[in-house]
């Protein structure tokens, strides 16, 4: 890789982040590989002290293991984490998504207040589900990701948009593990996205329901795992 440039210490230590998520997620990064702060040093041609600090910061968010006196690794994901993570958030996003509902209001023919919002939204799902029928799981991660923190973000709580973004990265990080190499994935990637828009649109909590609920059924069956 290329090195990263003149940034400030905080700014570089995020887009070391960024970027060795973004390996992770490509799966150019295997769970169970192990690498030091030295090897990601020399290959970004930056100091140790923000690597170190970028790869804390993974840690954290459960994408990497520390291995005492040898580094760090990916994190390997099993089946079951994967499944608890999709009916976590299943369950967030239901109710996200009728609180958001319900504080638009509910008058007929009554324009959201997040009217101006929804469109770039729109249109990132619309991209999302273009990547998914196409099949191409690197250009969908990036677009789903920014899709659903962007939906997310509308109910006001920066704290629960973080959450459940780290949440997503996640449940694609252990789906990226066991689905890449796979044939004929855009026959098997959810692409309802346009749909969630619609439901917040028309301020229908039981469609925006109806979409959580497939999109919980599709992920898990995505991996063969049986949704309840």
């Amino acid at each position: 890789m290329a090195g990263i440039g003149a940034v400030t210490r905080s700014t570089l230590r995020q887009q070391i982040a960024d970027a060795l998520r973004d390996e992770v997620l490509a799966g150019r990064l295997q769970p169970g590989q192990e690498f030091t702060v030295k090897e990601i040093a020399e290959q970004y041609g930056v100091s140790a002290t923000p690597v170190r600090e970028a790869l804390v910061d993974l840690s954290a968010q459960g994408l990497l293991d520390a291995v005492q006196h040898r580094g760090f690794e990916v994190h390997a994901y099993s089946l079951s984490d994967y499944r608890a993570m999709i009916e976590a958030r299943g369950l967030i996003t239901d109710g996200l998504f009728r609180r958001l509902i319900d504080a638009e209001g509910k008058a007929v023919g009554e324009a959201p207040r997040h009217s101006l919002a929804l469109g770039p939204i729109r249109r990132r799902g619309e991209e999302a589900a273009r990547a998914a029928t196409a099949g191409d799981l690197n250009i969908l991660i990036g677009y789903d990701l920014r899709f659903w923190r962007e939906v997310s973000a509308l109910v006001g709580n920066p704290y629960l948009a973080d959450f459940l973004h780290r949440l997503r990265v996640r449940s694609w990080v252990c789906a990226v593990q066991h689905l890449r190499g796979s044939t004929g994935l855009g026959d098997r990637l959810w692409s309802g996205h346009p749909r969630l828009v619609d439901a917040l649109v028309h301020h229908d909590p039981v469609a925006a329901h109806a979409v959580v609920t497939d999109y919980h059924a599709h992920s898990l069956g995505l991996l063969g795992q049986p949704a309840e």
